[in-house]
């Protein structure tokens, strides 16, 4: 299993709530060899190193870590996006990602790398299809089946509609909110200590909440929350296959704590991420802003289920996901 990072959740004294709260919202250049658009771009982190695997043989490769949640676990959208970049360097440059499904079976350790083995399981005119077992001290962490398709035009097309939400524009990022808290007068030593070691985290995306957490209020809300999100840095048009990687591993940033936001008087003990299947619809950009739809349909069973959806901000549904993981929790302190 991998910790996703949700934290200590709610409960807990006022400042590890804000602490919490707003945590949760928090080849030669990259994974596929592409020029940079213009030089003086800065590359994104996530195109030079987090996604960067090392190439050690046919369909293995070997990736290493950028960021590592508070758990000590290595971060679940990670190992998805690193073990998508595996999948698809196996794949000829007309097919591209239309779906993953993924297990989590063992908690990863950031202190070694992770070894990726590609099974090229088919490939037939219209899909592709791979498997990918993600490996740490000889033992799988993680196992992943990748589908890819040649593009193919048809008359059937429906969506959803996307929420009516402000515009990035209009919103703080959650580091221009910390700032907001850290003005608050007569804010604990405890909550200044966690939002400063908040800002010192060097998180490759950037988080526009559309409703950001109240410092003081304590209240059951309905497991559903929006939030605006893209890279950090420059990744560039033409490279679908690296844009997928991305949103794949952003895909799990700030995606549990959906569904406990019904329990604000229960603490957090442990979370891990059992699955994570996501569904790619359309073209679209990681590194500009897509608005992230998440809510969370059921828990129970000390298990929490969330699906999520992405959405270009020109209405346009980007990509589908959905994810369940163990949710284990206690009373929680009163205010």
């Amino acid at each position: 299993m991998a910790d996703t990072d949700e934290g200590t959740a709610a409960g807990g004294s006022a400042g590890d709530r804000l602490v919490s709260a707003v945590a949760e919202v928090s080849a030669d250049d990259g994974p596929f060899s592409s020029p940079a658009e213009n030089a003086s771009d800065l590359r994104s982190v996530l195109v030079t190193s987090v996604l960067d695997l090392e190439k050690l043989d046919l369909d293995l490769h070997r990736g290493t870590h950028h960021w590592v949640p508070r758990s000590q676990r290595l971060f679940g959208g990670q190992i998805i996006g690193q073990a998508l970049v595996a999948a698809a360097r196996s794949v000829s440059d007309d097919f591209f990602a239309h779906s993953l499904h993924c297990y989590f079976v063992r908690a990863g350790d950031p202190k070694v790398p992770v070894l990726y083995q590609v099974e090229r399981t088919r490939d037939g005119r219209s899909f592709l299809v791979r498997s990918v077992k993600a490996i740490q001290h000889g033992k799988p962490i993680f196992i992943c089946q990748a589908s890819f398709q040649l593009q193919q035009p048809s008359p059937l097309h429906h969506q959803f509609t996307m929420p009516a939400v402000p515009l990035p524009e209009e919103l703080l990022t959650v580091e221009e909110l910390i700032q907001k808290y850290l003005s608050i007068p007569h804010l604990g030593e405890n909550a200044k200590l966690g939002l400063n070691k908040i800002l010192a985290e060097e998180i490759p995306i950037e988080i526009k909440p559309v409703n950001p957490p109240d410092f003081y209020s304590r209240v059951a809300m309905e497991p559903k929350k929006l939030f605006w999100v893209r890279a950090k840095g420059h990744i560039g048009e033409g490279n679908m296959k690296l844009h997928c990687c991305v949103a794949a591993y952003v895909s799990d940033y700030s995606f549990l704590g959906t569904a406990l936001l019904p329990y604000p008087n229960y603490r957090l003990q442990f979370s891990a991420s059992l699955d994570h299947a996501m569904w790619f619809h359309c073209t679209f950009r990681a590194d500009q802003w897509m608005l992230y739809e998440c809510e969370s349909p059921w828990a129970g069973n000390s298990r929490g289920l969330v699906h999520g959806r992405l959405w270009r901000r020109d209405g346009v549904l980007a990509a589908s996901c959905a994810q369940e993981a163990v949710l284990r929790v206690k009373a929680g302190s009163k205010l």
